[in-house]
C-alpha cells in the first residue's frame, strides 16, 4: 500500500492546445496515486471532499482502483489554471477551498511502505508531519507545493515561505521542490544553480532532496553527489500534474531498486506521459514507462542545460 495525504481538487484546465471546459480531478497526492494505480500499486487517498463533488469523486477513484478515507468539507477545492505559454508558466487562481484534514490516525497508514504528502493548500498541518514521522519508519515523501501557498483576497495563488516550513522538511525522507519552491524555500534562481538550492534544502535534513526543473529535466541530490536526469521529450499538451506524476515514478522505482538515478529517470518518464494528457483518464503502464526509461538510462553523459553548467 502506498498512501497520500493531500485534498482531492476539481480543476478548470486550460493551455495552449485543450480546455477541459468543466471542471476535472485533480490535486497533487490524487496525480501521483492514479500513477500509482495504473502501475499495479495498491494505494489510499485521505482527504477532505465537499457535498458538492462527494459522489464524482467517490465514482471517480472506485474507477481508477484508489481506496479513500474523505474528512468532511464545507465545499470541495479546485482552481482555474491558465496557461499562458508551452512552458508549463500559468496563472493559477482559487475555485474552492476544502477544509484541512483533521484527525490523522496512525491506522490510516500503519500499512503502507510508503507515505506521500502532496497538500494543496496548507491542509496538511506541520504537526501532522510531525506525528506521521513518528509513527512512521516507511519511505516518507513531500512535493511542498502546498505548504507555500495561500490566496490573496482576488483568490490569486501567490507563494511564500511559512514559518516551521524548514523543520517540517527535516522530516522527510524525499523532499521534492520545482524550480519555483526552491527560489521560495531558498531565495535560489534554480535555472541559475539547482544545486546549491539542493544543499541548502538538504541541510535542513531530508535524506533525499530532487529539485525539478521542467523541460530541462531534475537535479537529485543525496548529500555526497548530484545526479542530473534528463526530461522525455515529447509533445506538451498539460503541464497539469507533471511533479505529481513524478514523486509517483520516483516512489515507485526507488522501492524497488533503491537506484537513484533509475529512481530519476522513472520518474521524468512517467511525468511525461502525463503531460502528454489532460485529466485522469489517460493510459499508462510500468511497460510504458520501462520502454522510455531505456532511452534516458542511456544518456549516462547528461548535465541539466542550467547557467552554472554553460
Amino acid at each position: 500500500m502506498i498512501t497520500a495525504f493531500g485534498n482531492p481538487v476539481y480543476d478548470y484546465i486550460k493551455t495552449q492546445k485543450v480546455d477541459t471546459k468543466e471542471r476535472i480531478l485533480s490535486g497533487c497526492s490524487t496525480n501521483a496515486l492514479l500513477a500509482l494505480s495504473k502501475m499495479g500499486e495498491k494505494t489510499k487517498l485521505i482527504g477532505s471532499v465537499g457535498p458538492d463533488y462527494k459522489d464524482r469523486f467517490v465514482k471517480d477513484l472506485e474507477k481508477f482502483g484508489i481506496e479513500y478515507i474523505i474528512t468532511p468539507s464545507d465545499e470541495t477545492g479546485g482552481f482555474s489554471l491558465i496557461y499562458y505559454d508551452d512552458f508549463g508558466n500559468r496563472t493559477l487562481d482559487l475555485l474552492g477551498r476544502a477544509n484541512n484534514i483533521e484527525n490523522i490516525e496512525e491506522s490510516m497508514y500503519w500499512d503502507s511502505k510508503a507515505v506521500l504528502v502532496g497538500p494543496i493548500l496548507g491542509e496538511v498541518s506541520f504537526d501532522q508531519i510531525r506525528e506521521i514521522r513518528k509513527n512512521f519508519d516507511g519511505l516518507f515523501f513531500c512535493d511542498p507545493q502546498g505548504l507555500l501557498r495561500n490566496a490573496d483576497k482576488d483568490d490569486r495563488i501567490f507563494h511564500e515561505p511559512v514559518e516551521g516550513i524548514k523543520e517540517a522538511l527535516g522530516q522527510f525522507d524525499v523532499v521534492k521542490p520545482n524550480e519555483l519552491e526552491g527560489k521560495v524555500l531558498t531565495g535560489i534562481d534554480c535555472r541559475e544553480n539547482p544545486y546549491e538550492a539542493a544543499k541548502i534544502i538538504k541541510s535542513w535534513g531530508p535524506r533525499l532532496v530532487v529539485v525539478t526543473l521542467a523541460e530541462l529535466g531534475s537535479v537529485i541530490y543525496d548529500g555526497e553527489n548530484f545526479i542530473d536526469i534528463p526530461p522525455y521529450e515529447i509533445d506538451l499538451v498539460d503541464a497539469t500534474g507533471a511533479g505529481d506524476t513524478y514523486m509517483a515514478g520516483f516512489t515507485f522505482e526507488y522501492l524497488k531498486s533503491k537506484d537513484l538515478r533509475k529512481a530519476g529517470c522513472y520518474a521524468s518518464c512517467t511525468s511525461s506521459i502525463m503531460i502528454e494528457n489532460v485529466g485522469p483518464d489517460f493510459e499508462m503502464s510500468e511497460a510504458m514507462i520501462r520502454q522510455r526509461q531505456e532511452k534516458l538510462l542511456a544518456m549516462t553523459d547528461f548535465k541539466v542545460k542550467v547557467a552554472v553548467n554553460a
